[in-house]
């Protein structure tokens, strides 16, 4: 069993900046490939990053991508988002989630443990 816990989100104007953390208790997420999503009122949830095992290789969704950047600490057993240039279009809860082999998991939303989510505002 993983416990999920992300932490670092928050209210910020447009164009600033806050880096999401994600810790994790039970087991090394060094087995798991990770990701990020969002889910912002009355909208599914989507896909916003995904880190391999190995941390070699990483995925953004579109609208993201070139402003974010998923990244592991291994030692700390934490994963992170950070998010720059924010819009308020960015609004929303974010999740950390843990899959247990390849970023494809991610990314398909075969996810094997989520965590509780932590809000992001970004005002205009």
């Amino acid at each position: 069993q993983v416990h999920l816990a992300e932490s670092g989100g928050g209210l910020v104007q447009a164009g600033g900046s806050l880096r999401l953390s994600c810790a994790a208790s039970g087991r090394t997420l060094s087995n798991y490939a990770m990701g990020w999503f969002r889910q912002a009122p009355g909208k599914e949830r989507e896909f916003v990053a995904a880190l391999s095992r190995g941390g070699d290789v990483t995925h953004y969704a579109d609208s993201v991508k070139g402003r974010y950047t998923i990244s592991r600490d291994n030692a700390k057993n934490t994963v992170y988002l950070q998010m720059n240039s924010l819009k308020p279009e960015d609004t929303a809860v974010y999740y950390c989630a843990a899959a247990a082999w390849t970023t494809a998991q991610v990314m398909n939303m075969d996810i094997a443990y989520w965590g509780q989510g932590t809000q992001v505002t970004v005002s205009s």
